[in-house]
């Protein structure tokens, strides 16, 4: 009997309602994409996190801040991330996201 695995963050979210987008969510974005051997899981999430930042997407911060960490990035390395893309992004989207990284390393 093959045993049922806790659905993903996706699944939780959008399930019956966006059956497409949690597929191409689990399967190609996290399930392909991020398994490419050319970069290491720690460069993606560093790149992932500048990205989100200098887009101004700090929603999806407080995630992939959580995976970086559990990709092998310290909190001290997304802190300089996040200020030196100050200098790239603007001030407002690093204040914006050093609030979510201190939320999430921080928990206040």
């Amino acid at each position: 009997m093959a045993e049922k695995k806790e659905p993903s963050g996706a699944e939780q979210m959008f399930g019956d309602f966006a059956p497409g987008l949690v597929h191409f969510t689990d399967d190609v974005l996290f399930g392909e994409a991020w398994e490419r051997p050319q970069l290491a899981r720690r460069d993606r999430s560093l790149i992932t996190v500048a990205a989100l930042l200098t887009g101004g997407n700090v929603e999806q911060l407080t995630f992939h801040l959580r995976f970086a960490k559990d990709n092998g990035v310290t909190e001290d390395e997304l802190i300089e991330a996040i200020t030196h893309l100050a200098f790239y992004a603007g001030w407002p989207r690093a204040m914006s996201a050093m609030t979510v990284a201190k939320q999430v390393f921080r928990g206040n």
